[in-house]
């Protein structure tokens, strides 16, 4: 195995896991043998996350040291991940009402999936708003913003603990090499963690299509070409000319995370790959600072993939119903998406649970997200490509941004591959 690259061991799991599933489609027997399997892997990822991203961006902040600076790096990011984002959203509409994709589309050939956890999680969201949001960016318990796995807060903390450990000057330094230490000791635990990922990709993988089969796909076939389409659109065109900006190319990207696309994609979990981006790109030129501050705020800002899809879906289900949406009704759904994707990120099953909070502020049925419920997973598989996509070109337009890129160690690395 060792002979053969993580990429194609990684699709060769897939392969596996699909003929399996469709093999055993509707046993349940065979789901209960690989769901642990699955699981476990990505318990491992989560094991690894948060000391990475602590670590990682304790020593980077300290090496920085300096407020102003990090508040400026911080403004940038946010205006960036606003602008992509709602290009997306837009791309998305744009997408909707082109081709049509709910158009003639009959709902008695279509099977419904319970959306109850669903709803039952949105319930619990609309409570949080935009501003709900930046207040909870501050842990009350920092332990308890680990367990939960709080994102936001736990990189605030980092950013302050960061900025105390400079501020103390020489006192600093044993903290600083304890934590790099640490960055060094779980980027180490990352490599061998990966080396089980054909095994997590291939049992996650039998296990949906065990469950869903193919034939599912065949009603919605038109609404999966569309998401598919318009996010390779979006990777190729969107993302392609914000990297030519920015000096590098979208597809030197994707030869730097061909490994890591192909485990979100089969995973359906960014999670599963912060770690791998977060080394990455600072092997690609990067400073440690910016990446292990952008890579991780862009899993609640920065859900390109995910924004694009909310657009896409929810023009999906009021076409299927027969409603017309007028130009004023979807520069209203852009607004609440920018918003309510923010408010509530960090959620499980988050686009979906976006859609729930959406979808009734513009007259869209609700119980219309339970004829696409079923084919989620599949849709979903994209658009975490997307987001990582985007989360890691932004940490190379941050760096360039501020002219902190190091391009001879980037093309090094690249060339290397």
């Amino acid at each position: 195995m060792k002979k053969i690259g993580l990429a194609l061991q990684i699709l060769l799991g897939l392969i596996a896991g699909i003929i399996v599933g469709a093999i055993f489609y509707g046993n349940p027997t065979v789901a209960s043998y690989l769901q642990p399997i699955g699981d476990v892997f990505l318990r491992l990822i989560k094991m690894i996350v948060i000391p990475i991203v602590i670590s990682t961006l304790i020593v980077g902040v300290a090496g920085v040291g300096d407020t102003k600076k990090l508040g400026k790096i911080g403004g940038k990011t946010l205006l960036y991940f606003e602008i992509v984002t709602t290009v997306a959203i837009i791309i998305g509409l744009l997408a909707g009402n082109l081709f049509q994709p709910g158009a003639g589309v009959n709902m008695h050939d279509l099977a419904k999936t319970d959306i109850n956890s669903y709803v039952e999680t949105a319930h619990n969201a609309e409570s949080h708003s935009l501003v709900s949001t930046f207040v909870n960016i501050v842990p009350k318990n920092i332990f308890e913003a680990m367990y939960n796995g709080d994102m936001l807060a736990i990189i605030f903390f980092s950013v302050m603990f960061g900025l105390g450990v400079a501020a103390v000057g020489e006192k600093g330094k044993p903290v600083v090499s304890f934590f790099r230490g640490v960055a060094d000791a779980m980027f180490w635990v990352t490599n061998q963690v990966m080396k089980f990922a054909p095994f997590g990709v291939f049992a996650l993988i039998g296990v949906t299509v065990s469950k869903f089969g193919i034939g599912s796909l065949t009603p919605l076939g038109k609404l999966v070409l569309l998401v598919y389409g318009a996010m390779i659109f979006f990777v190729v065109v969107v993302l392609g000319i914000v990297a030519k900006m920015s000096g590098t190319s979208i597809f030197s990207l994707m030869k730097i995370l061909k490994d890591e696309m192909l485990l979100a994609y089969s995973t359906a979990s960014s999670e599963a790959v912060l770690p791998k981006i977060i080394e990455k790109m600072e092997k690609f030129g990067c400073p440690q600072a910016i990446t292990s501050f952008v890579v991780p705020s862009g899993y609640s800002f920065n859900l390109d993939g995910s924004t694009l899809y909310q657009a896409i879906a929810a023009l999906f289900i009021a076409q299927m119903y027969g409603i017309d949406l007028s130009i004023g009704t979807q520069i209203t759904l852009v607004l609440v998406l920018m918003v309510t994707s923010k408010g509530i990120a960090g959620v499980p099953g988050v686009s979906f649970v976006v859609l729930l909070a959406t979808l009734g502020s513009v007259g869209i049925p609700l119980e219309g997200l339970a004829f696409i419920a079923g084919i989620d997973r599949l849709l979903d598989m994209a658009r975490t490509v997307v987001n990582v996509l985007g989360n890691s070109l932004a940490a190379v337009v941050i760096s360039k941004w501020e002219g902190q890129y190091d391009q001879a160690k980037g093309d090094k690395y690249l060339a290397s591959l």
